[in-house]
Parts: C-alpha cells; sequence; structure tokens
C-alpha cells in the first residue's frame, strides 16, 4: 500500500513540475489566474452552485495535461472570458467520437433524452483530474467502480457488495465481475426487460461457461451447458419470452450460493422462487434439479432417473440396432439380385472410367469430410479427425492433389484415346438436351404424354459432367490459392485470398448438396434403379432398362454366363 501511494505521489509531482518547466500558455495562466483559486463557484439562475475551481497538481497528472485549458473549452480560444458570452458545454466528441456514438445508444443517454436525470461523460469520468481505467485513483477502476455507479444505484450497489460477486471482488479475485462486465461500459444497457436468452447466453455465459474460469475459481463447470439443455433453456431457445433464465431464478444484483439462506435457490426459499412462474408450487415441486448433471451427492431420483435413462439408452441401441440390421440385410439382398440380373449386358462404363470414377468419388468424398471439419469444428465432422489438425490438412491436401491429378489424366483420356474423343463427342451440349428438359417436365406432369428420347447421354448426366468439370476447376484454382497463400499475396491483394476462401466454401456446398439431391438420386433412390446402380463396379446395366432411357444409342454388349441355381439361393 505503502508502495502504491509513494508511486502515485512520485507522478503528481513529476506532472506538476513538468507542467511547470514546460511553461503554461498565456491563455492557461489567465484561466488559473482565477480558477486555480480554491473555493470559487458560480451560481446559476436556478440556485445551483457549481464549483470552479481547478486543481493545477490534479491537471497535471491527468491524461488531458498536455491539451491545456481550451484544449477542451475551445470556444474559449479568443480569450474573451469573462464576457457576455455564456460558456458551452464541453463536448468530448472531438477526440472521443467512437464512445460518445456509442453513449448515445446507451440507457444513461435514452433517460437523458427523455429529460430525467442520467450521467454523462464527467459524471463518471470526472473534469480535470481524468485518469486511465487502469489507475487505481480513476473512478472507473475496478477498485472504485462500485462507488462511482453507487452514486445514482446506491441501493445496486449495496445488492452487490452482498452477492459472491461482490464478495469475490472484496477478496481481490481479478475474475469478479463488475458492473460493467455485465452491463457494458458506454453501450450500458439496463438489461430490464432484456430477452430471456439474452440473460443467459450473453451476460453469464461470458463467465460461467469459461472452463478455464470454472476450473481456477472451483467451480461446476457444467452450469451453462445443463440449463440449456433443461425445459428453461430449450424454451428460451426456441424463442419463449416468459421461459427463466438465469436471473429469473439466481436474482439479479444480490446474487448468493444455495448454500446462503438469503439466497433465492436456498432450499429454504425455493418454492416462493419456483411459484413467481410457476402458482401452486410446493416442496416436492422444488425438489427437482434444473442443473440435473451436477457434481452434488445423488439422490434416490437422480439414481432411479440414471437408471432409466441407461436402460432406454440399451433398449433403443437394441431396438433400433436391430431394425437398421434387418434393413440391411434385406437392402443387401436385393442388391444382390440385382447385381446378378443376367438381363445387365449393356457396358456403360468400362475399366478406365470406373476407375477414374472411383478415385473422383474418393477424393472427393475425403475433401467434403476434411473441408467441413475444418468449417464446422464442433459437429461430428469434426469429431471424425480428433484433435489432429495436422493430420486433417494433410489428409485434404493429399486427396486434393488425387483429384487435380485425375483431372489431368481425364483430360489426356479425352484427347489421346479413342474411347475418351467418343466420349467427349456424346457428353458434349446439344440444342436437343435444353427441348429435353421440356419435354420430360410435361412428361413428369402428365404421364400419357411422350417421354424424350436420349443418347448416350441425356441431360442429366451432361448437365452433371459439366458442373463437375467447372467445379474441379474453380475448386482447384481456390483451392491452391488457399494453399500457397504467402506466395499469391506476393503478387495479388490479400483480399482476393479471402475472396477466394469464400468461393471455396460455398462452391464446396453446392457441390456437395448437388451430389446428395441429383446424383444419388439417379443412380440409388430412383424406383427403377433402386437399391444400387451397379455400374459404378462392373460397368454393366439392365439391358432393357438401358433401352427404354436411351432409345437412340446402340449399346456395346457382352453376354454373361448363366449363373448356377445355387449361386442365386
Amino acid at each position: 500500500m505503502l508502495k502504491i501511494l509513494l508511486r502515485a505521489l512520485a507522478f503528481t509531482l513529476f506532472a506538476t513540475a513538468s507542467l511547470g518547466a514546460q511553461g503554461l500558455s498565456d491563455e492557461d495562466k489567465a484561466c488559473l489566474a482565477c480558477h486555480g483559486q480554491k473555493g470559487m463557484t458560480k451560481k446559476t439562475p436556478a440556485g445551483e452552485v457549481i464549483e470552479l475551481h481547478v486543481d493545477k497538481a490534479k491537471f497535471g497528472g491527468s491524461v488531458h495535461a498536455s491539451l491545456g485549458c481550451t484544449g477542451c473549452h475551445s470556444d474559449l480560444a479568443g480569450g474573451d472570458h469573462p464576457g457576455k458570452t455564456p460558456v458551452q458545454p464541453v463536448s468530448c466528441e472531438g477526440c472521443h467520437a467512437e464512445s460518445v456514438k456509442t453513449y448515445n445508444g446507451s440507457a444513461h443517454a435514452a433517460a437523458h433524452r427523455a429529460g430525467r436525470y442520467a450521467p454523462t461523460c464527467v459524471d463518471c469520468h470526472s473534469k480535470h483530474e481524468i485518469m486511465g481505467s487502469m489507475d487505481s485513483a480513476s473512478p472507473v477502476s475496478r477498485k472504485n467502480l462500485g462507488k462511482t455507479c453507487g452514486t445514482c444505484h446506491e441501493e445496486v450497489v449495496k445488492d452487490v457488495l452482498e452477492s459472491t460477486h461482490g464478495q469475490a471482488m472484496a477478496r481481490g479475485v481479478k475474475e469478479a465481475p463488475t458492473c460493467l462486465d455485465c452491463h457494458s461500459d458506454h453501450s450500458l444497457e439496463t438489461l430490464k426487460g432484456a430477452a430471456t436468452l439474452k440473460i443467459a447466453e450473453q451476460v453469464c455465459s461470458r463467465c460461467h461457461a469459461s472452463q478455464r474460469m470454472n476450473s481456477k475459481l472451483h467451480l461446476s463447470g457444467n452450469r451453462v451447458s445443463t440449463f440449456f439443455e433443461s425445459y428453461h433453456g430449450l424454451a428460451a431457445k426456441l424463442g419463449s419470452p416468459t421461459a427463466a433464465n438465469c436471473a429469473s431464478c439466481h436474482g439479479f444484483h444480490k446474487i448468493l450460493p444455495s448454500t446462503d439462506p438469503q439466497s433465492t435457490v436456498h432450499p429454504a426459499n425455493l418454492v416462493k422462487t419456483c411459484a413467481k412462474c410457476h402458482p401452486g408450487a410446493n416442496e416436492k415441486f422444488t425438489s427437482g434439479r434444473i442443473h440435473s448433471e451436477g457434481t452434488e451427492v445423488a439422490t434416490l431420483g437422480d439414481r432411479i432417473n440414471s437408471w432409466v435413462k441407461r436402460g432406454y439408452i440399451g433398449m433403443i441401441l437394441l431396438v433400433v440396432g436391430g431394425m437398421a440390421a434387418h434393413n440391411i440385410f434385406a437392402l443387401w439382398r436385393k442388391a444382390r439380385y440385382a447385381y446378378r440380373d443376367p438381363e445387365r449386358t449393356v457396358v456403360r462404363m468400362n475399366l478406365v472410367a470406373r476407375i477414374q470414377h472411383g478415385l473422383l468419388a474418393t477424393s472427393f468424398i475425403y475433401l467434403v469430410l476434411t473441408g467441413f471439419a475444418l468449417k464446422y469444428p464442433d459437429s461430428w465432422l469434426g469429431d471424425i479427425f480428433g484433435a489432429s489438425e495436422v493430420w486433417r490438412r494433410i489428409g485434404h491436401r493429399a486427396a486434393a492433389v488425387v483429384m487435380i491429378a485425375l483431372s489431368f489424366f481425364h483430360v489426356f483420356f479425352m484427347f489421346f484415346t479413342r474411347d475418351g474423343r467418343k466420349f467427349v463427342k456424346d457428353m458434349w451440349p446439344e440444342k436437343k438436351d435444353l427441348m429435353d428438359v421440356f419435354v420430360n417436365l410435361r412428361h413428369f406432369h402428365d404421364g400419357k404424354q411422350p417421354r424424350p428420347q436420349f443418347k448416350r447421354f441425356g441431360y442429366a448426366e451432361k448437365a452433371e459432367y459439366w458442373a463437375l468439370v467447372w467445379g474441379t476447376i474453380i475448386m482447384g484454382g481456390t483451392g491452391l490459392m488457399l494453399w500457397a497463400k504467402m506466395w499469391v499475396t506476393q503478387w495479388l491483394p490479400r483480399w482476393m485470398v479471402d475472396v477466394a476462401t469464400t468461393i471455396h466454401l460455398y462452391e464446396a456446398i453446392l457441390a456437395t448438396l448437388a451430389i446428395i439431391v441429383w446424383h444419388f438420386y439417379f443412380v440409388i433412390f430412383d424406383p427403377d434403379i433402386y437399391p444400387l446402380n451397379w455400374a459404378w463396379f462392373d460397368g454393366r446395366v439392365n439391358r432393357e432398362h438401358y433401352r427404354e432411357e436411351h432409345p437412340l444409342d446402340t449399346p456395346v454388349e457382352v453376354e454373361i454366363e448363366p449363373k448356377k441355381e445355387s449361386d442365386d439361393e
């Protein structure tokens, strides 16, 4: 304590000496000739006495010491004072525009505009002896904030000082919240009538959801999570304006531990607390827990509830798992019948095409999993790769290399092989494709209308293929930019990398949804194909189905040896 006093004294002496050494401007000397006299006051027409004395030493130690008098009182810079023109109120906006803008949206400013008394800048920060908030002498320091706010909110501050927060602050706990931690500083909010979810999610959770803070202060680490798992928390998330939040049960300012007889959540007071929202509540009603997974000693009811929960989890796994196993076996049996169909003689994909498709599908799926794991690390996708960002990153880039290499091979395949050149010719968009879309939609609307006649590839396959080409170029280009961003920013502005990041993400979402909604329908969920199109595995499709779908194409067919009877059993 003595050391702090000596430092404060030394700082004051230094500031005073510095001010004297630098010399005062003529204007400042003229100002202090009058305002430096103790007891100087002024009486307003309303009879209010205003103190006009400026302590030179205190001003010298303030953060505004270097500004001089006219630095703030700019209307007096001409020296015509005292005169007939009244002195104008000082505006802090010239130097602190952002703080003033924030203050203008606060509850204090709203009250001030409504004609009620409310503090302005000088009421909290003082006038001529303004200190930084980290200075222990400042009225807005943690040490003095209660006294400053208590000037207007005496009863509130009294409750806070008696609360567990105030007691922790008195013990010197740095993490203990002050008025500003809950109500903000210049943007001060009343929180009275605030949205139900806001108190729990944006005020109390700032501290009580912190694992570091809970561990340090020996607090239960699951108070916030278990609240949001309760009915109150779930209803609040759904927008209920009446669902209870933290303050509804624990109070606002005089928050006390449940062991304190004065606490609103003490067993003796729970009936009264719960009855505010639940008329007719009794001791049996209040014996349940909001924070059901706490660290307290489990009661008989807790143990029974736990046994029931475990029993149901086991039952769900057994029943639903059995159902899933049953249907998997049924699906596999039907898929085997489809695979053994003796009419699957049309070659839809040769070996080279199937290899390309396999590498593309594998790399694409891995890219999706590793990419979205980074974007959504708290989801199940993030859990797939554990806590290793290194392995996720390496795997993502390795899959990207496979896809890019496959793209170059595909280009080679298209230009330098007979099958590739025929593939490009058959896949090339035609005017007929556009007409087929309308013909097919008309057929969907009225089944009596004729279906479109497709060649080797219809508009659905062409649209998907060229979308794949476009997406691969976009994803490959933007992905390489992100991979080599240090090199890229040697030549391009940084914002282009940010744009590439956005394109990479949304193109990935577009591609993933297109595969699920479009591709999976045609190869799995189409009733004519279900449960699976085996062309990806052995390249063959059913002869009759192919003739119906692609009547304008002359397919290549292969002979299949008839299966033995035992093979189909």
